[in-house]
């Protein structure tokens, strides 16, 4: 089988990149190794919603119609949405193909499956950053006897014993978790590394709102000072919910959730945590406040006050007791939500440089034809997001393009 271009992935990146292809009579085929949206229907806890509001739900050639702009879309509404969205432009996608393995060759690259081997000229990697958990190497250490699960397995409190637990990882997906499972009724350890804490609302407005409204989500990657440093940034501590509530840690004492720092080792019968959580709490309040000042600086230039409430600024972080050991024996299940990182165990090693890290500008790899979108500040700020992944792959696709001219006329 044959094809000028093999899209890797059938999520809101690959859709963004072959809706563009389509745009450019570019033919192409998608493959998933599931359907269509397969992590957001299979790896993903049942209450799951968006982070970004529904008006940020936008992709090439889509914008949000709905009537709860302001809302955020539950996970099986995410598959609706991007299950429609590819059929809207009958996106190639062949689902349920496991790629094997990716080859360059001297006429492009093969593109082995467990259906059959495609050839072609260009691949793009669109696999998403969360392929993959990334675990500390403390894991290996957790007793037998302890329950251990990652946020890409989790799905509910009932799928748990009643035993204490306890969350590693405080973004996004940990403080989340935690804060199900104490509304579950469980008793709950939170074990807090670097985090960023923002409020859902600041000034009658949604964080993301005033984000993408200064500019701060289309920062490039070729604009920041460490651009390595900004892609391993933890996520937010926001949570998506019909109410617009803010969680971060404060909240979550207040919840009753009890607090560590990083879990450092386990040794004999007990866990060591961290004695640096009040500094790094006070860093993420800082953070926040620098951010916020920003946006207040950007109300007084653009002359915004009287349609403004005033600022409120949320206060500082309040810690209950933090241990910096605790007896394993206490706990039944832990749970890992210390993020996730991109597979890419199918692709030519002669992508990678010699820490295993795919050398690419911007998703344009060094190795000629082969692309990757959909990953932290690919091209910007939001490159992971759904409202993202379009500009990126708006970008790629122009390369590509020409990349394709130059092999038919070489």
């Amino acid at each position: 089988m044959r094809t000028p271009v093999v899209v890797i992935g059938a999520g809101q990146a690959g859709l963004a990149m072959s809706h563009h292809l389509t745009g450019r009579g570019i033919d192409h085929v998608v493959l998933d190794r599931g359907e269509v949206a397969n992590s957001w229907r299979t790896e993903r806890w049942d209450s799951l919603r968006l982070l970004t509001p529904n008006w940020m739900t936008r992709l090439p050639g889509h914008r949000y119609e709905g009537s709860d702009p302001d809302g955020f879309m539950t996970k099986d509404e995410t598959v609706s949405l991007l299950s429609a969205y590819g059929r809207s432009f009958a996106a190639p996608v062949h689902p349920h193909v496991i790629v094997e393995a990716v080859t360059a060759t001297s006429n492009g690259f093969d593109v082995v499956t467990d259906q059959g081997t495609w050839s072609c000229d260009v691949v793009v990697a669109a696999t998403g950053a969360s392929s993959e958990p990334r675990l500390p190497a403390v894991a290996a250490d957790i007793p037998d006897r302890i329950d251990q699960l990652t946020a890409l397995e989790y799905r509910n409190p009932d799928q748990l014993g009643t035993g204490d637990l306890l969350v590693v990882g405080a973004s996004a997906s940990g403080i989340q978790i935690a804060d199900e499972l104490q509304r579950s009724g469980r008793s709950v350890t939170i074990a807090i590394g670097e985090h960023i804490r923002l409020p859902r609302l600041y000034r009658n407005q949604d964080i993301h709102w005033w984000m993408d409204r200064i500019g701060q989500l289309d920062e490039r990657y070729d604009e920041v000072d460490d651009l390595n440093r900004a892609r391993r940034l933890p996520s937010l501590q926001l949570v998506g919910s019909p109410e617009r509530r803010t969680l971060g840690v404060g909240s979550l004492v207040e919840a009753g959730v009890g607090t560590v720092g990083k879990l450092m080792r386990i040794v004999g019968s007990k866990a060591q945590f961290s004695g640096g959580l009040a500094n790094l709490v006070a860093n993420a309040d800082l953070k926040q406040n620098r951010l916020l000042d920003r946006i207040d600086e950007f109300v007084d230039e653009h002359g915004l006050d009287s349609g403004l409430p005033e600022p409120t600024r949320p206060g500082p972080t309040r810690l209950g007791g933090a241990p910096t050991e605790l007896a394993m024996c206490r706990f039944q299940t832990i749970i890992w939500a210390t993020g996730y990182r991109p597979g890419y165990s199918w692709l030519d090693r002669a992508a990678f440089d010699q820490r295993g890290r795919i050398v690419h500008d911007g998703g344009i790899c060094a190795l000629p034809g082969l692309y990757l979108l959909g990953i932290p500040f690919l091209r910007r700020r939001k490159s992971s997001f759904i409202d993202g992944v379009g500009p990126d792959a708006a970008e790629l696709v122009s390369h590509l393009h020409a990349y394709l001219d130059r092999r038919i006329h070489a």
